[in-house]
């Protein structure tokens, strides 16, 4: 009779003390592992943690703080949807206060951690698991044990559920970025996007690695937390329990579903020029709802990028544009999904947004506004956090790009927030109605005037688009030996240009009886000024022609430009010339 030995890891909730723990882990994961191979003995051992958190009571005052910074960063998915977060702490389920408050324990307390894995390793040396699940907490301790220590889940398959390992708060413990576990025969993270107890979704691409979505929403429930749920999902009986019990029987059925998968998954097509992957999504947005807000230059700017990318090598087929009423949130992102989910080795990406920006003065998990996020304006904006593209969105999906890709983002806008439309020069960016410009605003006894809140504006600094930020509970110093000790660079950063420095504005710009951004004019136009067989300029000599160009225009902006030092020294890889080089014109 074959066996096969399961390691199971616990999550937050004294589950060594819970008498139902076991035997309802033991019944649901025998039955679905012996669904696909009849017979099989499957035994059981369980990793015993929750010792090792006593030093630290739980309590809502020390949990409490933890959860405040975390709704603070946006790190809890679907939470202010789910319980109205920013109407403070006390409408959150206990679950999760501690949960928050176990994650940051666990993050912050680095002999906690080491004491966590040392555990974990040892009870894996004590029998031959060649299987190991785990859940929320649990997956968290058993990534980062086997991240510093591959060989111990070597040829083991690892199934972990309700898991906040790619939670923008987590991250930043292991430096900014998520890496695959190249030892492990597979490793499959069971999703559900209903579960709001610090999960997220992981980007990841790997050829061991699978994220299964398992969406359930039990009813009653809130949480949809349940791991007992995840085991006996549909998909999770279909794609993961036949591969993890071996025998023939469940082989074939992988092999089924594996070519299902790749049959399924959107192949790579290399543009023609070089055999390299690319794609640019280019947005523009001129007629906004509100006849005030709206602009000229959007849509000519994108047809410009469009076809000065095209002098330089991309495919047309490679290039997707979003305008006007088509460019609302929801569709933004779903194309943001096309851009930047499984880019290859090499890749080469392009965003390009022109329209309004604006700054969201945003609440704390207190009910207090406490800092300025800024966001990219839709179509459907509305100044509501659902209705924005917002800096931490965008970052999410960048921050796992392979290193060796090229990303560059361009963005024509101001992220200013209250601006005027006095005079001829016609700004991006919008004014907030006023019940928004209130949360920006103190009452001036003295002076008898109302006057902007330099609390807001100095002690939080602004998120700026494209600067993503964690919490870095870590601190720097710590941080970079956290880098170091996992052997990656951190998150991914791409190249950034945005049309001018904080604190100016964005125009329009009329060339005779059309209108574009100034700043997509001047930069484009520094473009094509390169020779064709010249050498190419660098991001930093590109950005310094597009100021002179802005000068030589009469514009008080300047271009901004961010990225990594190393790569902004070096030549813009797009160059004059090359698709009549690749036609043979």
């Amino acid at each position: 009779m074959a066996t096969l030995s399961v390691l199971c890891v616990h999550g937050v909730g004294n589950g060594d003390r819970d008498q139902n723990l076991q035997p309802s882990w033991t019944r649901a994961i025998g039955d679905n592992l012996r669904r696909w191979q009849p017979g099989l003995a499957v035994e059981f051992g369980f990793l015993r943690y929750d010792d090792l958190f006593d030093h630290a009571p739980l309590n809502a005052a020390v949990y409490g703080k933890a959860l405040a910074e975390l709704l603070a960063s946006g790190a809890i998915h679907g939470i202010g949807d789910a319980f109205g977060a920013t109407r403070g702490l006390l409408e959150v389920p206990d679950e999760i206060r501690w949960t928050a408050g176990m994650v940051a324990q666990w993050s912050s307390e680095d002999r906690l951690r080491a004491q966590l894995r040392e555990r974990l390793l040892e009870k894996l040396g004590e029998g031959s698991f060649s299987l190991v699940c785990a859940h929320s907490l649990g997956s968290l301790i058993c990534y980062d044990a086997f991240r510093r220590d591959p060989d111990a889940l070597a040829g083991k398959t690892l199934v972990v559920t309700g898991s906040q390992i790619g939670n923008p708060f987590v991250r930043d413990c292991f430096a900014g970025r998520i890496e695959p576990l190249p030892s492990a025969r597979r490793w499959y993270h069971l999703y559900n996007r209903d579960d709001h107890v610090l999960t997220a979704h992981i980007r990841l691409d790997a050829p061991n690695f699978a994220e299964v979505q398992t969406e359930f929403d039990q009813p009653g429930a809130l949480l949809n937390h349940d791991p007992i749920e995840y085991f006996n999902h549909p998909d999770a009986q279909t794609r993961v329990w036949p591969d993890a019990a071996g025998g023939a029987t469940s082989r074939a059925v992988t092999r089924a579903f594996g070519a299902i998968d790749q049959a399924a998954a959107p192949a790579a097509r290399p543009s023609a020029a070089r055999g390299v992957d690319r794609r640019a999504l280019l947005i523009g947005i001129n007629d906004y709802p509100d006849p005030t807000n709206r602009l000229e230059g959007c849509v000519n700017d994108v047809f410009l990028v469009s076809a000065a990318l095209q002098e330089r090598g991309f495919d047309a087929q490679d290039i997707r544009v979003v305008l006007d009423h088509r460019a609302t949130t929801a569709n933004i992102l779903e194309r943001f999904h096309w851009l930047l989910d499984r880019v290859p080795e090499n890749g080469e990406r392009v965003l390009f947004y022109s329209g309004h920006g604006a700054q969201l003065p945003s609440y704390s998990a207190h009910g207090e506004v406490d800092r300025l996020d800024e966001c990219l304006v839709p179509y459907d904006f509305d100044w509501s956090p659902q209705h924005a593209v917002r800096d931490k969105q965008f970052v999410e999906f960048y921050s796992q790009l392979p290193y060796s890709s090229r990303f560059v983002a361009i963005f024509d806008c101001c992220h200013s927030g209250g601006l005027t439309r006095e005079g001829g020069l016609r700004p991006r960016g919008i004014m907030p109605p006023d019940d928004v410009r209130h949360r920006d605003l103190l009452w001036d006894e003295a002076t008898g005037r109302w006057r902007a809140r330099g609390d807001l504006r100095a002690a939080r600094p602004t998120y700026r688009m494209g600067r993503g930020r964690g919490l870095h509970e870590l601190g720097d110093a710590r941080y970079d030996r956290e880098r170091r000790e996992l052997g990656h660079r951190g998150a991914y950063m791409p190249v950034i240009y945005e049309a001018c420095q904080e604190g100016e504005l964005s125009y329009e710009y009329r060339d005779g009886a059309s209108s574009y951004g100034a700043f997509t004019f001047s930069l484009v136009k520094a473009l094509r000024e390169t020779p064709a067989r010249a050498r190419p300029p660098t991001f930093r000599q590109l950005a310094a022609r597009a100021g002179e160009q802005l000068a030589a225009l009469h514009y008080d902006q300047s271009p901004n430009l961010a990225g990594p030092r190393r790569v902004l020294s070096g030549r813009f890889p797009w160059t004059a010339g090359a698709a009549r080089r690749r036609t043979g014109a």
